[in-house]
């Protein structure tokens, strides 16, 4: 959510600032805009420019009224306090102070009461207090650094910010509770971005602030302080490889090539997991998760929110079947205000793509305080949730730029599996033949990938029947359930299409009654152990005229032909790793039919790729 990013330098700077705000699209944001220190006339002006919408309107605005200097910092802003105008949007000044923002200054209505009588405001934000309260605080005397220090000690809630004042020549003030915010060390000048790949064109190495943490650069140093005011040095981290991952080549939408990405994605999470050769999946301590005993683990808690929610949901069944588990799953913005009842030998595993997500943050650390062993599985390696759980699982997706999750999401599913069968081999309950069939499953994977993409002009053709509907029912059974789900958020993310995903058995006990001719229904049934319970399920919706979509394999469409107009069939799979596979068929549905509706498939209205504050 929202996106920093801030040069401090001895060479021009907008022309930059915006290119990184680009790189920083796929976060969500619905305005844009820069401040930079502009030298007119002889004297130091602060000066910015703003603009409602997409960054080609920031970029317009800017060639229409130019500002250039050696110091800025540029913002997209997903609205949360105010509407979505250029006046709400960032950076916001009071004074000689200029600020960028990510997340919610809980306080803000208090702060700015004890302000009302000193200052006025021009918007309806909490970040513009920030800038006042600095700004105040200059005018008792305090250098900028002293009143930067003082202002955050006042703030409550969760914020990145960046900072720039009038006067101060040559500094950039940057903080961190809460949403992440990294430094970039360049060749006389310096950074601050939400994320490496923010930075990605300016900087290969990079400093990730931790909690608390505040800091000041210049373009030839950088000065990082703790909580506590204190100098500390934090760890240079140097990112490697290609940035190719976030640029869409032919592709029309990042969505779509990340779609096509997934045999190659889910490959490599299957390297970190799985010993192919000898056909076993790899030791705790190859793993890296030397500590980690499943043989001594009572329970698993998995915690997540939104697709990740959904991939932790179908862990549950294979950790529950596979390794005779006990497994719950809570969604992570809940997990903390039921107050759980957690009990010793409980790992807890957090599951996030970007590893920042707040709520799913919060629940991990609420974990660790009462100390449980914690574990999460991440895309990110540099991420808070990767830097303070006991244990790390990555997923080795590589970037993803879309919105709505898909290699990600199949890249969890898949490290999900391999772990549950780990388990299941520590605990005894997965014998070397069973253990050698199930890794051989997971081997096809990548495979079955391929040859499911191949139905891609199939499904395009059944996503025209899709957009001119005004609900869609996803319906699925056991491990299919939670695939339901995540088939419905997809349409509903990116073709804003009113969607539902239901437990096929619980249709006779409320769903039912929407179910009306001409309402398309999909389907999720491979030919497994339920399967005949879910075709049940499938004619009821069909003599109530609905329009079904069954998505099966090869037995199960024999089976179905004359019950239904519309068949995907699948790959013929293994039943454990179906829900992998599956999932392809339903990123394509909602794609197409997003494409056809004409939305913006890749950066959805309202949404946010990395939801950093609750």
């Amino acid at each position: 959510m929202c996106g920093i990013i801030g040069i401090v330098g001895n060479r021009p700077v907008a022309g930059r600032l915006i290119e990184g705000l680009k790189r920083l699209e796929y976060r969500g944001y619905d305005s844009a805009g820069i401040a930079v220190i502009q030298e007119i006339d002889g004297q130091s002006t602060l000066v910015r420019r703003r603009a409602k919408g997409k960054i080609v309107k920031l970029e317009e605005r800017v060639k229409l009224e130019p500002v250039d200097g050696f110091l800025g910092i540029a913002h997209t802003r997903w609205a949360t306090h105010g509407a979505v105008t250029k006046t709400n949007a960032h950076p916001h000044f009071a004074g000689q102070v200029g600020v960028v923002h990510n997340g919610i200054i809980e306080n803000f209505t208090e702060l700015r009461g004890a302000l009302k009588d000193k200052r006025s405001f021009h918007t309806q934000t909490d970040t513009e207090v920030v800038a006042h309260m600095i700004d105040e605080a200059m005018r008792t005397g305090l250098s900028g650094q002293d009143a930067f220090a003082q202002t955050l000690k006042q703030l409550r809630g969760a914020f990145a910010l960046g900072v720039v004042i009038d006067g101060v020549a040559g500094q950039i003030f940057a903080a961190r509770k809460g949403p992440p915010l990294a430094i970039g060390i360049g060749d006389g000048e310096n950074y601050i971005g939400s994320d490496a790949i923010a930075l990605s064109s300016l900087s290969k190495q990079i400093i990730y602030l931790e909690e608390g943490d505040w800091a000041v650069l210049t373009d030839d140093n950088i000065q990082i302080y703790d909580a506590k005011d204190t100098e500390v040095k934090r760890d240079i981290t140097h990112i490697t490889g290609s940035m190719a991952a976030a640029e869409k080549g032919n592709y029309r939408h990042f969505m779509r090539k990340e779609i096509y990405e997934q045999p190659e994605t889910t490959a490599h999470t299957l390297t970190h997991y799985i010993d192919a050769f000898n056909h076993k999946v790899k030791t705790e301590d190859a793993l890296k998760l030397k500590g980690l005993d499943f043989k001594t683990v009572e329970r698993v808690s998995f915690i997540a929110c939104g697709t990740a929610a959904y991939a932790a949901m179908v862990a549950k069944y294979w950790f529950e079947q596979l390794a005779h588990l006990p497994t719950d799953m809570d969604v992570a913005s809940e997990f903390r205000y039921r107050r759980p009842a957690l009990t010793d030998n409980t790992l807890a595993m957090a599951v996030s793509q970007s590893g920042e997500t707040a709520d799913t943050l919060a629940a991990l650390r609420y974990c660790k305080d009462h100390g449980l062993q914690t574990g999460v599985l991440v895309n990110v390696l540099s991420s808070t949730m990767a830097r303070e759980a006991d244990y790390v699982l990555p997923i080795n997706a590589g970037p993803e730029i879309g919105v709505a999750s898909t290699k990600a999401f199949t890249a969890q599913l898949t490290a999900l599996l391999s772990l549950a069968i780990t388990a299941g081999v520590q605990r005894g309950h997965i014998d070397t033949q069973a253990e050698k069939r199930l890794v051989d499953s997971l081997t096809h994977i990548p495979r079955h990938i391929n040859e499911t993409l191949k139905l891609d002009g199939q499904i395009e053709n059944l996503a025209h029947m899709l957009s001119k509907a005004k609900s869609v029912f996803y319906l699925g059974r056991g491990v299919h359930y939670p695939l339901a789900l995540e088939g419905a958020l997809k349409l509903k993310e990116i073709s804003y299409i009113h969607a539902e995903g239901y437990a096929a058995g619980e249709l006779k006990h409320g769903p039912i009654a929407l179910i009306e001719e001409g309402t398309p229904v999909i389907v999720i049934a491979p030919s497994d152990e339920l399967f005949e319970k879910t075709i049940s399920n499938l004619q009821e919706v069909a003599t109530r005229g609905a329009k079904v979509v069954l998505i099966t394999d090869n037995k199960g469409a024999k089976h179905a032909h004359n019950m239904v107009p519309h068949i995907i069939v699948c790959p013929d799979v293994s039943p454990v790793t179906a829900p992998i596979i599956y999932a392809i068929t339903i990123q394509l549905l909602s794609y197409h039919t997003a494409v056809h509706l004409g939305t913006d498939v890749d950066q959805p209205r309202n949404l946010a790729k990395s939801v950093t504050v609750e």
